[in-house]
């Protein structure tokens, strides 16, 4: 007869995001895992399997919490320049506060950490980046039919831009003790709205 599970699986997830967005992939080793997740490693790799597959089932935990909201935001009817800077705002505001200042955001982390060798990773970590710069790039469109936008401006280029300035914006405000670096940049990127 099967053993029924002494644990939480969504409670260990969230412990096992948590741990992996503060320290990192490399610097999280198993035993950590057991310790935090309160867990035996048997139990680990029965539920999530090896490391590596508990770390994407925490990726992905990440990406189904973030990822609606910012759609949320750009797909709001009425005028759309105002939700795009709000994002913008938002993303640089986050990277310069004290509470996830020094964590910074998990997917930028992995990006950092691990997409230049893991291909699982930078594959996951693409098609997030694709998902933000699709909905920068409708905002951005409906704005230049709205007329917020000016007809010569780009949108697809404007789109990209935006999606590597918020990218560096979160790794920048990892590092930085000065939240106007981020904030000044935000405010120089918006600006090219106008």
């Amino acid at each position: 007869m099967a053993r029924t599970k002494e644990f939480d699986p969504d409670a260990a997830l969230q412990a096992a995001l948590e741990l992996f967005w503060e320290r990192g992939y490399e610097a999280t080793s198993m035993s950590d895992l057991v310790e935090h997740l309160g867990i035996g490693r048997a139990s680990i790799y029965a539920t999530f399997g090896n490391k590596h597959q508990l770390y994407m089932k925490a990726m992905d935990r990440y990406l189904a919490t973030r990822d609606p909201l910012m759609t949320e935001e750009l797909s709001q009817p009425g005028p759309a320049l105002p939700a795009v800077r709000t994002l913008v705002r938002r993303f640089a505001a986050e990277a310069g506060a004290d509470g996830t200042r020094t964590i910074g955001c998990f997917l930028t982390n992995s990006a950092a950490e691990l997409g230049a060798r893991d291909d699982i990773v930078a594959r996951r970590v693409e098609l997030s980046w694709e998902q933000i710069e699709t909905l920068l790039l409708a905002s951005l469109t409906r704005a230049r039919a709205q007329g917020e936008l000016s007809a010569d401006r780009d949108p697809r280029a404007l789109a990209r831009m935006l999606l590597v300035l918020m990218q560096g914006i979160r790794l920048v405000g990892k590092a930085s003790s000065d939240p106007a670096r981020v904030r000044d940049a935000a405010e120089q990127a918006l600006a090219l709205l106008d």
